[in-house]
């Protein structure tokens, strides 16, 4: 298996929770007090964004230092995960039993979509990350060139890809929960302004 690496360091610990990941490192070339180093890695599709480096020759100390950071995302996380914006929301992860199921024939482009539970970490595998607008992508559209389906959270409105393979199925409008709805006349309305803006601009 082929080492990761941020710069001289050999990642050795690594836990991912929320938006970031921490990380340990070691260098056993490295001189001084530096031989280990923990840090928060942001990662897009090509890059590994490595920052707050802390190094030391003290495996306990760095181990300390992870353990504290990885509780503070995890509360961070948590805080942002159980704050819904509308009160009551049923969180239960949906299954294949509630979604229609998707062919290859079939254009996801502008369609509800159900992501599911397996292709996300442990603490977003709950209904208010799994339904989703698909926007575009090649993925999106029946046999296409790639497997990229671009999606807008429903829940939180970010943005993000998935693999076609990695969708369950799609909802109809009138299977949303209220919640859902919401979120979606909110995105509708948000496009509408931005498009109204860009007419007036021009």
């Amino acid at each position: 298996m082929e080492k990761r690496m941020a710069g001289d360091y050999e990642i050795i610990h690594a836990f991912h929770i929320g938006d970031k990941e921490i990380v340990i490192g070691e260098n056993i070339n490295a001189s001084g007090d530096e031989r280990y180093m923990c840090a928060y890695c942001e990662k897009n599709e090509i890059l590994g964004l490595y920052s707050d480096l802390w190094v030391s020759d003290d495996f306990c100390e760095i181990a300390k230092v992870y353990a504290d950071r990885l509780s503070e995302q995890a509360e961070k996380t948590r805080r942002a995960l159980f704050t819904p914006k509308f009160q009551g929301i049923d969180t239960t992860p949906l299954t294949k039993a509630d979604c229609t199921p998707i062919s290859s024939n079939d254009n996801l482009n502008g369609k509800i979509v159900v992501i599911k539970q397996d292709v996300l970490r442990q603490e977003y595998r709950r209904s208010t990350n799994q339904i989703k607008l698909c926007t575009g992508g090649f993925g999106a559209s029946p046999n296409g060139r790639g497997s990229a389906c671009y999606c807008v959270d429903l829940y939180s409105r970010t943005t993000s890809r998935f693999e076609r393979q990695d969708i369950m199925g799609t909802l109809q409008e009138n299977q949303l929960p209220k919640w859902a709805e919401l979120g979606l006349d909110q995105y509708r309305n948000e496009q509408r302004q931005k498009s109204q803006k860009a007419k007036e601009e021009r």
